[in-house]
């Protein structure tokens, strides 16, 4: 490859990374590989993120720009970033078209120069009427596909647009002060790291008890703690399943879907239980324990799919169990961006299943009078309300410890500034 300028570069680098989003890959396995460092690295990722989240907006533009359909995902990808460079550097336009077309010198032997170019510089010409076209489409203004609007305003008639917006904004950075740590010093958990953070000179507000929201996201190694377990970096709404499966001193509890362990962790650190942990994920399983073991803790971890019970479980029953079952991720999907293209309306049907077939599953394991927590990170209802409703329809020993039905019940939590979009259900067995 040409040895490029630091903006080319960056452009160049996020621009492959858009493109193999558009050709069906998934981001984190794409960025492992791209082999990216240092500043570049960063860069080309916030752009790439940044691209992915208008991902409808930068298409909409591009298909009024191009005189026939561009097929190939590289230059495409890198239209698709310069473009949204465009947007929010418009101070900096002449650099970003020009470092744009030097990039583009190394896509199929300089091949697209040209291209590039003569977009770029139309899309200058006409900005003013280019936008005021994109506020008037849905998938444009926006910026996820016509499916997944369509199923929110469905879902949330009074929400659906907060819910939208918050699906575009950055993500919050929250940590999670390791109660077991900060044991044997007077205070609580989250006023004492935040103290720690005053002193690196990090700006943070206390949510909890445990709960710390930066100010801004950082990276781990400047998160004081981190590696020596004093803190998790977990979003404050997935904290909530803690909470609120309220384990107890001496209880059987199971994590049915665990990985990466972060609310595995926190149970552990909420109280003396005999916990087991499953995921069927085997990469996935090792970061539980490497989890695990950067915070002291201890559990049972296994590799099984919940859903074959005769395999892992012994027989004792389980005092809580949380069922965080997987999901379209619907309400991360800031954290995600390339999931929202990635993602089809008939993949819906198939999480449904998944879902029914765990927690019908697990519900053998519960003992009497025990609780099992449904929870997912997912804003569509089909995943949610309905599933729970349709699992008491299956179930009649099972109680909504929240209401008579998950549906009148506002157990849905809409991602906004401090957390992540997450829905919680709590069922008790007779």
């Amino acid at each position: 490859m040409l040895m490029l300028p630091p903006l080319a570069e960056i452009l160049h680098a996020a621009g492959a990374l858009v493109a193999a989003v558009i050709a069906g890959r998934n981001f984190d396995g794409v960025l492992a590989r791209a082999g990216l460092v240092g500043h570049v690295r960063s860069a080309s990722m916030d752009l790439a993120y940044n691209t992915l989240r208008a991902h409808g907006r930068g298409d909409f533009m591009l298909s009024r720009l191009l005189e026939r359909p561009l097929l190939e995902p590289a230059p495409r990808g890198l239209l698709l970033a310069a473009l949204t460079r465009l947007e929010s550097r418009p101070e900096d336009a002449h650099t970003t078209v020009n470092q744009a077309v030097t990039a583009a010198a190394s896509l199929a032997k300089g091949r697209y120069k040209s291209l590039v170019n003569g977009v770029l510089r139309n899309f200058l010409r006409r900005r003013e009427e280019l936008l005021a076209l994109a506020e008037a489409d849905d998938v444009a203004h926006w910026q996820h596909p016509a499916w997944w609007i369509a199923r929110l305003r469905q879902d949330h008639p009074g929400r659906w647009q907060d819910i939208l917006a918050a699906g575009n904004s950055h993500p919050p950075m929250c940590l999670r002060a390791n109660r077991r740590k900060y044991a044997a010093v007077d205070g609580e958990p989250a006023g004492l790291l935040q103290a720690q953070l005053d002193a690196a000179c990090i700006g943070s507000r206390a949510l909890d008890d445990v709960a710390v929201l930066l100010d801004k996201p950082l990276p781990l190694d400047r998160i004081s703690g981190f590696e020596t377990g004093l803190c998790s970096v977990q979003d404050h709404g997935a904290q909530a399943a803690a909470r609120l499966l309220d384990v107890r001193t001496g209880m059987r509890v199971l994590d049915a879907c665990a990985a990466p362990g972060g609310k595995t962790a926190h149970l552990l650190e909420s109280a003396d239980i005999d916990l087991v942990a499953l995921d069927a994920d085997i990469a996935r399983v090792a970061r539980i324990t490497e989890n695990l073991q950067r915070l002291g803790l201890a559990a049972t971890v296994k590799v099984a799919d919940a859903r074959n019970v005769e395999r892992w479980w012994d027989g004792r029953p389980f005092d809580r169990i949380l069922a965080d079952v997987p999901c379209s991720a619907s309400g991360v999907v800031r954290r995600h961006p390339d999931a929202k293209w990635l993602r089809r309306e008939a993949d819906i049907a198939g999480f449904v299943a998944t879902q029914g077939g765990i927690v019908d599953a697990l519900w053998r394991t519960l003992a009497p009078g025990g609780t099992m927590l449904y929870a997912t990170c997912s804003v569509f209802a089909a995943e949610n309300a309905r599933q729970v409703d349709a699992f008491l329809d299956r179930h009649a020993d099972a109680r909504y410890l929240q209401g008579q039905s998950a549906a009148a019940c506002d157990a849905f939590q809409i991602p906004d500034a401090e957390h992540d979009g997450f829905f919680y259900a709590l069922l008790q067995k007779a």
